[in-house]
């Protein structure tokens, strides 16, 4: 009788954890990470942030003394610098105000050789700069390694940024 017991008690305790574990590894993909590094009293920087979050990315934000340090560190040459930089927890960089959608893009199928993402500069009408219904395009350039960068896309819109 114990036996049969024992039995009963394992044929409803053992599905119940197997079905435990499957679903914790069916579970969806954690958000992707980014770490932004800024100046803590520059707000654009904290509504591209938002941006981000929006978008599903998890951002942690650091303000730093000394942005072009950290520039430096992850290669960002001058020519491509804005006012914030992220990196993700893979290594490449975001640079300014790229939209969210093209980091995304970006990191589903990162290009061969490339560091990151730029947006130089602070374009009228990106995300975090948005002044009204001004908006000025601009180009996302991709920076790759060896110093180079190419366009990565053209953003003529504001409508095309989300």
């Amino acid at each position: 009788m114990y036996r049969t017991f024992l039995a009963a008690i394992a044929s409803i305790f053992i599905p119940m954890a197997l079905s435990a574990c499957a679903e914790s590894i069916e579970s969806p993909a954690q958000s992707p990470s980014l770490t932004t590094y800024k100046s803590a009293t520059c707000g654009c920087c904290k509504v591209w942030v938002d941006h981000a979050r929006e978008t599903g990315f998890d951002v942690v934000a650091k303000d730093v003394d000394d942005l072009n340090s950290v520039k430096k560190q992850h290669g960002i040459e001058p020519r491509y610098q804005s006012c914030h930089t992220s990196v993700s927890k893979e290594g490449y960089v975001f640079e300014g105000h790229v939209p969210a959608k093209m980091i995304h893009q970006f990191l589903e199928n990162p290009p061969k050789n490339a560091l990151g993402l730029a947006v130089p500069g602070m374009p009228q009408g990106s995300p975090g700069m948005e002044v009204g219904d001004r908006f000025t395009p601009y180009q996302v350039m991709q920076i790759n390694k060896d110093g180079s960068s190419v366009v990565y896309a053209a953003i003529n819109s504001a409508g095309e940024q989300f």
